[in-house]
């Protein structure tokens, strides 16, 4: 996500420092953003000068200290409350307190995030979507003690980055994530029962109504220990039976069996991307 973020916001025209754990994280980003702008170049959809130009305004850094100039952070770390709420600490000492914080988070709640700095009317969520340059939507979350200058801050620099962006209040899963989970968990249960097998239901969702992908594809994007992450969250909320993630589900992230970035989910992927079934 987090290279993602950055090259949206670059070819936006905003100067982007992008922080990441480890030199070669942060140099994989770089690598990967040039890789897509010189195709883009190949196929004249971007000019050598506008790439030249996005270049110079990025720079990565492993010191959480050299984001303190920035007027915007956009926080992209696991789905752990506890970790996040260090990281918003940690970058609530260091930033100028004009300075907005916002999470990326998918499900957990922003009030808790915000309760651990001494900003929070400079808290909120904005919620980009994996892959973040080809999805158009962004949820602008909206905690109870976010202030109107930072709700309307967030919703424009989504919108000048070519999104479309809406505006949410703060309850887990908030409008995406609250409606596509019950869906992907009820495709294992009706997988478990023997509906159909999982290319099947797949090949149904697709063809049947026209999504880009199936559920067992999408959660193998997504990542299933992400899945899993999100599913616990809407369960402890809503407790609605349909949030309450599948056994299955369960043991899988159990297992170090993760989706693509692992190379093995409910399918198998290889390095041609070629899709087999796994059980």
């Amino acid at each position: 996500m987090g290279s993602g973020l950055a090259e949206v916001a670059l070819r936006a025209g905003y100067d982007v420092v992008l922080r990441s754990r480890t030199r070669d994280a942060a140099e994989t980003v770089r690598c990967t953003l040039r890789l897509r702008l010189d195709r883009d170049v190949a196929r004249q959809k971007l000019r050598r000068e506008e790439r030249d130009d996005i270049v110079g305004r990025f720079r990565t850094t492993t010191m959480l200290a050299d984001l303190a100039g920035c007027d915007l952070v956009i926080e992209s770390v696991t789905e752990d409350l506890a970790i996040k709420q260090r990281l918003f600490s940690e970058l609530d000492e260091l930033m100028d307190p004009a300075a907005i914080l916002a999470t990326n988070t998918s499900t957990l709640p922003v009030i808790d995030i915000a309760r651990a700095t001494n900003r929070p009317e400079k808290i909120c969520g904005i919620h980009f979507f994996n892959p973040v340059h080809s999805m158009r939507l962004v949820e602008v979350v909206r905690p109870l003690v976010a202030n109107d200058d930072t709700v309307t801050t967030a919703v424009e620099f989504a919108r000048s980055c070519g999104k479309d962006a809406i505006v949410v209040e703060d309850t887990a899963g908030f409008v995406v994530n609250a409606l596509l989970f019950p869906y992907l968990n009820n495709a294992i249960r009706m997988w478990e029962r023997g509906t159909a097998s999982m290319e099947a239901i797949d090949t149904a969702m697709c063809g049947g109504c026209n999504f880009p992908m199936g559920p067992f594809a999408l959660l193998d994007l997504v990542g299933l220990d992400t899945s899993l992450a999100i599913l616990d969250a809407l369960h402890a909320e809503f407790r609605d039976p349909n949030y309450a993630a599948c056994a299955t589900m369960r043991r899988k992230v159990s297992a170090g069996h993760l989706g693509r970035k692992s190379g093995l989910g409910f399918y198998t992927y290889e390095c041609t991307d070629r899709l087999t079934a796994t059980a």
